[in-house]
């Protein structure tokens, strides 16, 4: 059986609004229209992967300030072919994503005491939040009892 790769038709990104350039009053001056305030740098990206018998399989998301979604899953088992996947979602989910971020408390972590990738694989967050910029790496978790076992559960 062979994969059918399907890309998702995406609406042209949101625009800023353009200068003016209505020149008929004399001395007139290009300015931007007013805008609401630049809302601080969102982006998070989470992968989790390994290289193995059947080569470099990984699932990944990215959330981008604009709202893109970012997906991608490659596998080669039984000569499977990558997909990537891209939507844009609303400001609201990305609210939503930045409050879910913030409440974790994620931000105020450190992964020098979590297992360090192996054998088994990789996972990896990375993390900006207006100022602040995480990313971190550890093994493949495959059961909460090797959270529990782990230096910091």
């Amino acid at each position: 059986a062979q994969a059918i790769l399907v890309q998702a038709v995406l609406p042209p990104a949101p625009t800023r609004p353009r200068p003016s350039t209505d020149s008929s009053k004399a001395g007139a001056v290009a300015r931007a229209m007013p805008t609401e305030e630049e809302p601080e740098e969102f982006y998070v990206r989470y992968y989790v992967g390994h290289k193995g018998k059947f080569g470099h399989e990984f699932l990944e998301f990215e959330f981008r300030p604009d709202g893109r979604l970012r997906y991608a899953n490659n596998s080669n088992y039984k000569n499977d072919v990558m997909i990537r996947k891209e939507a844009y979602v609303t400001q609201a989910v990305m609210r939503e994503l930045r409050k879910t971020i913030e409440d974790s408390e994620i931000l105020k972590e450190d992964d020098n005491h979590w297992p360090a990738p192996d054998r088994v694989g990789r996972q990896e967050l990375e993390v900006v939040c207006g100022k602040e910029h995480i990313s971190f790496t550890t093994s493949k978790i495959g059961s909460l009892a090797d959270v529990q076992a782990s230096k910091d559960p």
